[in-house]
Order: C-alpha cells, then structure tokens, then sequence
C-alpha cells in the first residue's frame, strides 16, 4: 500500500504485529518512490503521519498527568510527598503506546531520506526572473525547462497567503497555460511579451523561469519542488 489511512494507529484490529506490518508495509512503498525520486504526495504524507503520532503521544501523557493521585507517603524528614497514579495504561492503551514507540522513529528515519531527497532536487534547480521584473512579483508566469529539451511548459502564478496564531505562509496557486518552445530566436522574454499581449488580465507580470539540471518525474518532483523553489525566492523579491 502507497496510502497508509489517517487513522491507521486506532482503527481496526487493535495489535502490534498487525500494525507494525501496516507500517512497514507502507514504509517499504514510500521508499520505492523515493528510489525513484518521486518526492510528492510521499513526503507531505510522511510528515502528515509523522505529526499525528507526536500529537497523540504528547497529548496521552497530558492526559495521564491530569488524572488524580493518591498520597502514598509522607517523609517528614525530607519533607517529601509520594503520590501513586490512580490511573494506570489498560491493555488497549499499552499496546497503542507500543505501536506509537516503534512507529516514530521508523518515520522519522524515512522523514530524513525524503528531506535529503529534496534538498538534493533543490540544489539541481536553477531559478531566475525573465526580463523587467513589477515592484511585487505576486502574480505572474512560471516557465518551467527540464533537462536537455526545448520544450517549456507555461503556468500562470499567484502568491497565496495564510496564517496561523504564529505564523504567516506563503502558497503558490499555479494554472497550467500551454507548452511552448525556446531557440536562440525565441527566448523565454519572447515567449513573456506574447503572455503579456495575449493575457490583458496581466498586463504588467512577473515571470521567472525554473531549469532542472538532472532528470526527475514532473509530477511528483519537479513542478512542486520548483513551486516551493519559487515561493523562497519571491518571498525575498518581494515584501509586505
């Protein structure tokens, strides 16, 4: 199985075995996508898993800690109180425990292998703004160029922006446009002015253009990777 269900810890038969099989089982496919350099959906999902198991193990121990205790004993000498647990880990609750334990640090193991992953992809992408550049790049066209082709497949870009209490992000809504080709004669600013004259919506756009150095699959790699890419390098271009 690729998916592994976003409640795959809870759901079902309730056993180590059996979900350390679901586990690995699932790990063994994501690997197979990264062997092959396919980055998404496989990372964000490991993240997404990674997450709900940091969460539930945190919050069963705010839980445990927030059940009563009885006072066991009373060392006047050191002025020491011991408590006991009223309430103690049922069968069901250990072997969740046990699951969560060994899930982890498999996760994280595989965590680090699709982060490496994408670093690698990172550093063999090379981005660039195309001719005269608007004061903020917010909107505007993205030309993306794998390696060794003159085909150029053109998307239309918005810069998306959400919060939460602690932080803002930055998104990138793309629209696929068309596929077009580069020679000396028609570059990618050639390829910009006929945009600009086509599209009156954006009359005055930004437009950077993303080249891959190595082969990876579109889908999965390159197109979201160049998209992360080109939120970093408009988030430094341009400034609230």
């Amino acid at each position: 199985m690729t998916q592994l269900d976003a409640n795959w810890i809870t759901t079902g038969l309730i056993d180590f075995e059996y979900k350390k099989y679901l586990l690995l089982a699932y790990l063994q496919k994501i690997g197979a996508h990264f062997n092959e350099k396919a980055l998404y959906p496989f990372l964000s999902d490991l993240v997404f898993h990674y997450s709900n198991l940091v969460s539930i193990k945190e919050k069963k121990a705010i839980a445990v800690n927030q059940f009563p205790k009885m006072l066991t004993k009373i060392e006047f000498q050191n002025f020491k109180l011991e408590y006991e647990q009223l309430v103690h880990d049922d069968k069901y609750m250990e072997e969740i425990s046990s699951i969560v334990e060994y899930a982890l640090p498999k996760l994280k193991e595989y965590l680090k292998e699709g982060k490496d992953l994408y670093e690698f992809v990172e550093d063999k992408l090379l981005v660039y703004p195309v001719g005269v550049m608007p004061i903020k790049p917010a909107a505007g066209y993205l030309f993306l160029k794998e390696k060794d082709r003159n085909a150029v497949r053109v998307y239309e870009y918005a810069v998306t922006l959400f919060e939460n209490a602690e932080e803002k992000y930055r998104g990138l809504k793309t629209q696929f446009v068309s596929t077009c080709y580069i020679s000396i004669t028609n570059t990618y600013e050639n390829l910009k002015v006929d945009l600009i004259r086509n599209n009156k919506n954006l009359p005055n756009p930004a437009a950077y253009a993303v080249e891959s150095k190595l082969d990876f699959p579109f889908d999965e790699t390159f197109l979201p990777v160049a998209k992360r890419v080109l939120v970093k390098k408009i988030s430094s271009d341009f400034k609230d």
